[in-house]
C-alpha cells in the first residue's frame, strides 16, 4: 500500500512511462537546476562519471522535496562516459558526427544513478552502469547515418536512439535494459518495497 506519496522529480517521458508501466501511483514534477553549473566544478576536481551521476540525481530530488514535505522523491540522471570523458548532448550534426566517430571501435559507459530523498533527507543512493560496444564507424556512414535519423541524433547524449536505427552502432551490450534508458527499475523497485512505499 501507498503509505506516504511518491514524486518523480523529471519531466522525462521516458522515465515517467517506466514507472507508469510497472503500476506505481506518483506525481511528476520537473527539477529546476542548471545541469550544468553542477556539473562543472565536479568535473574540475575529477568526479568519476558515476559520482557527476549521483549528485546531479540528488541535486534534482533535494529540489523538488523542497517544495513537497513530506513526500518520497526520486531523483535519476544519466550520464555517458568514455574512461573519464563525460559527454553531453551534440550542440549541432557536426558535433554528433564526432561523437559517434570517438565512440567507434570502443566501448562506453552509460551511468544511471537514482537518489531517494524525503524531507531533505537521502535515504538512498545508486548508480548502475552499462557497457555499449560500438562497432567501428567510418566517416561515410556516420553521415549517411546522421542523414536518416536527423535532428533526433541531438535529443540524446551520445547522438544515438537504441530503440532506432541507432541499434545499428553496436556489436555489442552488457548491462540491464532500464539502466540503458536512465532508469535501474529493479533496484528501485527492491527499495521502495523495503520502505513500505509500494505493495511488498
Amino acid at each position: 500500500m501507498m503509505t506516504a506519496s511518491l514524486v518523480l522529480a523529471s519531466a522525462s517521458p521516458f522515465r515517467r512511462a517506466l514507472l507508469e508501466n510497472a503500476g506505481l501511483v506518483f506525481a511528476a514534477r520537473a527539477a529546476e537546476i542548471d545541469e550544468r553549473a553542477l556539473e562543472k566544478p565536479l568535473e574540475e576536481r575529477g568526479a568519476s562519471p558515476e559520482d557527476v551521476a549521483l549528485s546531479l540525481a540528488e541535486a534534482k530530488a533535494r529540489d523538488v522535496a523542497r517544495h513537497i514535505p513530506g513526500a518520497l522523491v526520486i531523483g535519476s540522471d544519466q550520464t555517458m562516459s568514455l574512461g573519464q570523458r563525460v559527454y553531453h548532448k551534440p550542440k549541432d550534426m557536426v558535433e554528433a558526427a564526432q561523437h559517434l566517430l570517438s565512440l567507434s571501435g570502443k566501448t562506453h559507459s552509460l551511468n544511471s544513478a537514482i537518489v531517494l530523498v524525503r524531507g531533505g533527507e537521502v535515504l538512498w543512493r545508486h548508480v548502475s552502469s552499462a557497457q555499449m560496444s560500438v562497432r567501428p564507424l567510418t566517416q561515410d556512414f556516420v553521415d549517411r547515418h546522421l542523414q536518416r535519423v536527423g535532428e533526433k541524433a541531438l535529443s540524446s547524449v551520445g547522438a544515438y536512439q537504441l530503440e532506432g536505427e541507432g541499434i545499428q552502432l553496436f556489436e555489442k551490450i552488457e548491462g540491464d535494459y532500464f539502466t540503458i534508458l536512465g532508469l535501474p527499475m529493479l533496484p528501485l523497485l527492491a527499495k521502495l518495497r523495503e520502505l513500505e512505499t509500494i505493495d511488498a
